[in-house]
């Protein structure tokens, strides 16, 4: 069943939800890209590693899941103690759900026959939307390394929290931006909530031209793929930041629609 949007979904936006959708996204463009591009380039999944702490950094409070679980520890005999001595009262277990070793995901165009970056493509994260933060500070020095190097990087922007580059910012809902290291300036497609995603042009090297990415296609693909339809609430409230009054009452005739719809749908399949 497809989203009930026909852009971005804005609850794919969830904080518990988006590591999975942005591993979706990761795959989804490996796939669709890979087949253009043999035999004369290739795509590889590259993480950056980093180390993160809380109170050391400002993206650890935006990390998912951002949660510990606390749970009692159970016995399996009752405390001995000593005698005449009170008993040792039971702790609580707390376990970090989140490793202080983080590892983004990314993509990276090689040349088959050289192997040098040609394009990197980043699917940003909370973490990389907290300037100052470690995840911000490793993205940005692997752009500037990238593009000091000759190779292009492609920013898609699917999540409006968080902070953006000043050029970019407040103008779109989402927004992917396209850095060229020969071309003055930022190539940018500004997407709206009701906006299709766009086709974006993914660069190689000359005589090669630009490959199209059809962005709404590979999540479409990837909602479907996962069954987000059967998982995600959408009787609560979109993700924040919230929405403008207008964008609120369109997603939510969007959903009565698509209710309507699957439920016909459902029923015609019985």
């Amino acid at each position: 069943m497809p989203s009930p949007f026909p852009g971005m979904d804005p609850y794919l936006e969830d904080p518990v939800l988006w590591p999975d959708v942005h591993h979706g996204l990761i795959e989804g463009i490996r796939a669709e890209l890979a087949p253009l591009l043999t035999p004369h380039f290739y795509v590889r999944v590259e993480h950056r590693v980093y180390i993160t702490a809380p109170g050391e950094d400002p993206g650890y409070a935006v990390l998912v899941p951002d949660v510990v679980i606390t749970r009692t520890m159970l016995e399996s005999r009752p405390p001995t103690g000593w005698p005449g001595r009170p008993a040792i009262t039971i702790p609580s277990v707390v376990e970090e759900v989140i490793d202080p070793e983080v590892r983004d995901a990314y993509l990276e165009i090689r040349d088959a026959r050289s192997h040098r970056v040609v394009t990197a493509i980043e699917v940003l994260s909370p973490a990389n939307k907290v300037k100052g933060s470690r995840g911000w500070q490793a993205m940005v020095e692997k752009r500037r390394l990238l593009l000091q190097g000759g190779a292009s990087w492609l920013e898609i922007d699917l999540l409006r929290g968080g902070e953006r580059l000043e050029a970019v910012a407040g103008r779109s809902d989402y927004v992917v931006v396209l850095y060229r290291p020969e071309q003055r300036g930022l190539l940018v497609w500004f997407i709206d909530l009701r906006d299709r995603l766009p086709v974006m042009a993914v660069p190689l090297r000359p005589p090669f031209p630009d490959v199209p990415l059809d962005l709404q296609k590979v999540l479409d693909e990837v909602y479907e793929r996962a069954c987000y339809a059967d998982q995600v609430d959408y009787t609560g409230s979109v993700p924040p930041p919230p929405l403008k009054p207008a964008d609120a009452q369109w997603v939510q005739a969007q959903i009565q629609r698509w209710r309507a719809e699957r439920t016909a749908h459902f029923q015609s399949s019985s």
